[in-house]
């Protein structure tokens, strides 16, 4: 595959961060083009995690400039982004313990207009018509994932694989144009790992864009169309993943030289 084709729909410029005397990232840039699996590695401590967490809103940089859709973005809270198409999935999945897999999802809807509590009574039906469409929705998205079955199930009885699809679950159901994905298959069997991995393709063909984190580099390879390596706070190497496996800096930063 060459370079993916487009105006990219993330970019950073110059990002910096530091927590203390820890410089996490150091002038870091970078794109994510639109409809593309993207994946980000490095070593441990490379500032992976931190990268994300800025992107998303979590922490503000020291320095420097995020994009989303050509938009500066930087310094508005994740609230804001979601609503603009970008979220995050957790590495450690962080569900609604005692509520059901299906309450999961309808509490992440986009708007819940029976929450605001005038509409209970001046505009009932309209509330009544949109929890049916969120729930219609949320259905569906559980079809996609393998989570139907369980949708009645309480979240806290899920395997890990499981809580890995209801994070992605409830992230869909904001309609994100991009997933920031933080280690989506890591402590998940081989079969759920595959079920993962062919519902993020499933996405990816229907036009979403994903940007993950992930160390199981036989994940990397064969999943991702275009690979970002991390050192140190900054972009080491880019390019397919064939063209990763055999860049000599990659292999003398995973390895040391």
């Amino acid at each position: 595959m060459t370079e993916p084709d487009g105006h990219p729909i993330l970019r950073t410029r110059n990002i910096t961060k530091a927590f203390g005397g820890l410089q996490a990232l150091d002038r870091c840039t970078l794109e994510v083009r639109p409809g593309t699996i993207t994946g980000l590695i490095g070593p441990n401590g490379a500032g992976k995690s931190t990268l994300f967490n800025v992107v998303i809103g979590l922490f503000a940089p020291d320095s420097g400039r995020v994009y989303f859709n050509g938009e500066r973005i930087d310094g508005q809270p994740p609230y804001k982004l979601v609503r603009k198409g970008l979220v995050k999935t957790f590495q450690i999945p962080r569900e609604l313990r005692a509520m059901t897999v299906l309450e999961n999802l309808l509490i992440s809807a986009k708007s819940v207009p029976g929450e605001q509590f005038l509409n209970l009574f001046l505009r009932s039906r309209r509330v009544r018509g949109k929890e049916l469409e969120s729930q219609r929705k949320a259905e569906e998205i559980l079809r996609i994932v393998g989570l139907f079955e369980l949708r009645d199930e309480y979240a806290m009885n899920l395997s890990g694989g499981q809580k890995k699809l209801l994070e992605l679950s409830r992230a869909l159901m904001s309609d994100p144009t991009m997933i920031l994905l933080d280690e989506p298959v890591a402590g998940v069997n081989p079969t759920l790992t595959l079920k993962i991995l062919e519902v993020i393709e499933r996405l990816r063909r229907q036009g979403r864009t994903f940007f993950l984190i992930e160390h199981d580099m036989d994940v990397v390879m064969k999943r991702c169309d275009w690979v970002i390596v991390l050192h140190q706070g900054r972009k080491l190497a880019e390019g397919t993943p064939d063209t990763i496996k055999k860049d000599q800096n990659v292999v003398e930063a995973y390895l040391g030289s």
